[in-house]
């Protein structure tokens, strides 16, 4: 778990400062007619966390309010969980500025804190299953979002899996198919392509797919899809064929929810990762009042 090593936001690079003001611009392109009603007195808006979760995205929500020129601060910490209603932190600046970064600050937060409550609720299931090794997330996120849910994925405590196509190959079925049908000449592409420092997974359907990528020299091998009682003997069976000759992960993926979790326990598998962490979930509710 990286919060286990160090501060979390610390692994964000600068560019997420420029989202914040792209989003910033976004809410507000042309003039701020509701601003322009409250004016500029200064006040302090308190921050209510209004259903049950665990509070992610601090940084961005940060973020938001110094670019407007507000200064936040936090009674609760990023990665605690918390139960309605809670005070999370107070915001204080000029009302105008307050309200023209609410509803963005706000939008960041629910849908950060929604993606770390659903990894860390899952984590903690399959801990209690008999898993323990690596829950990650998948590529299915949000466009120009993923930044953000990437980084709920971290606070909950699971893996985030690839950031995007350049951090490591995954060779699908379409990247098969289309290379001739031949698992070994595509490694050998991305091979020559990527080098030594760009890792190689391979999705594979069948357990003899899984055979050909480990020979191929695959890193990671994906049993795709597999049912959770056909993942046992497949994991088995690569192991005991390739034990002392080639090293590899197994990652699982496909079909993973709240209710079946408890099949996926066992079986020596190294990752399991599943979209079901940061697409469709539900966000917390958070509200900033002004006092009146």
């Amino acid at each position: 778990m990286a919060s286990h090593h160090g501060v979390v936001a610390h692994l964000l690079p600068q560019t997420y400062k420029r989202m914040v003001a792209e989003w910033l611009e976004e809410d507000c392109p042309s003039f701020d007619y509701g601003g322009f009603v409250v004016g500029e007195k200064l006040a302090e808006a308190t921050l209510l966390g209004k259903s049950a979760g665990m509070l992610a995205g601090v940084p961005f929500f940060d973020e938001v309010f110094r670019q407007l020129d507000c200064s936040v601060k936090w009674l609760i910490k990023e990665g605690e969980s918390f139960e309605p209603i809670t005070k999370c932190a107070t915001v204080s600046g000029p009302v105008r500025k307050i309200l023209l970064g609410e509803r963005v600050a706000l939008n960041i937060l629910a849908r950060c804190s929604g993606i770390a409550t659903k990894s860390s609720r899952l984590l903690r299931l399959l801990r209690s299953a008999g898993y323990p090794n690596i829950l990650a997330g998948t590529r299915k996120t949000t466009p120009g979002f993923r930044l953000v849910e990437k980084y709920g994925m971290l606070i909950g405590g699971c893996d985030p899996h690839r950031h995007d196509l350049s951090t490591m190959t995954m060779l699908k079925d379409n990247h098969i198919w289309s290379a001739g049908g031949s698992i070994a000449a595509a490694v050998a592409a991305a091979r020559a392509a990527g080098g030594f420092s760009v890792k190689i997974e391979v999705e594979c359907q069948s357990a003899a797919e899984a055979h050909e990528a480990v020979e191929a020299g695959a890193d990671v091998v994906m049993l795709d899809n597999f049912a959770a009682d056909e993942v046992p003997n497949a994991v088995r069976g690569l192991r005991e064929r390739w034990d002392g000759q080639r090293a590899f992960l197994v990652e699982v993926s496909g079909g993973l929810t709240e209710e079946n979790l408890a099949g996926w326990g066992g079986g020596g598998v190294d990752v399991i990762s599943t979209s079901s962490i940061h697409q469709g979930v539900a966000h917390v509710d958070f509200s900033l009042k002004l006092p009146h």
